[in-house]
């Protein structure tokens, strides 16, 4: 077992226009993990909120989802640092069991599989692109995961050393290949997946799903 002293590590939470989520999600962190809100260029406010709630803020002003996680990565100190969604749709409590593994010295990476707790949480062509990212991961890689977790844990410098360069929605996708590449213990584990506050950039539509499903398949290539 590795003995890591409080604080635990960073949470790293992408934020554009969270506002709403902000004030929930941040009251949920639990103790020993520092908030990192990585500001994508919100205009409702979301910064000051974040401020007002006790987090640290960081700005990245280009646009992307990996853009964001990236800056929180290289902002973070802790030995641990952990992603999660910034809009309620997961519970930042959760946190210290899906990073137990890793803390523990048993994984390198976990990722936690969400599990819809109401029939609208997760919808239909969201979980259809999933199901199809899952499957060309196992081709590529040979790890068998059932989601690509945006909950996940891992140690800061091992993360960095995968020298990763996607800045859109494939930054998950690429940490999870460059890591099987690496000979990292994947682990997944299974996290209550809530529905959302306000609407999503990314998933929320068969639009915005395609755009990410192809974003991923490139880091395939």
């Amino acid at each position: 077992m590795t003995d890591i002293q409080p604080p635990y590590g960073d949470l790293v939470l992408p934020c554009l226009d969270e506002a709403d989520a902000l004030p929930w999600v941040l009251a949920r962190i639990p103790e020993g993990w520092r908030p990192l809100v990585v500001d994508n260029g919100s205009t409702d406010g979301s910064a000051d909120i974040a401020r007002a709630h006790g987090a640290t803020v960081v700005h990245e002003p280009r646009r992307g989802f990996g853009a964001a996680c990236h800056a929180g990565l290289e902002a973070a100190t802790a030995e641990l640092v952990a992603f999660c969604d910034c809009d309620a749709s997961l519970d930042p409590g959760e946190l210290p069991r899906v990073a137990a593994p890793v803390r523990d010295g048993a994984a390198d990476l976990v990722l936690a599989r969400r599990r819809p707790v109401t029939r609208g949480a997760w919808p239909l062509h969201a979980r259809a692109g999933n199901r199809a990212l899952s499957r060309m991961v196992l081709g590529r890689t040979g790890v068998r995961l059932h989601d690509l977790g945006p909950m996940r844990v891992a140690r800061r410098r091992p993360l960095l050393d995968l020298a990763l360069t996607d800045r859109r929605s494939g930054y998950p996708l690429q940490t999870v290949v460059r890591a099987a590449d690496a000979g990292w213990r994947i682990q997944e584990t299974e996290v209550p997946y809530l529905p959302r506050t306000g609407v999503s950039k990314v998933t929320g539509t068969w639009r915005g799903t395609f755009q990410a499903v192809r974003d991923m398949r490139a880091v395939l290539r």
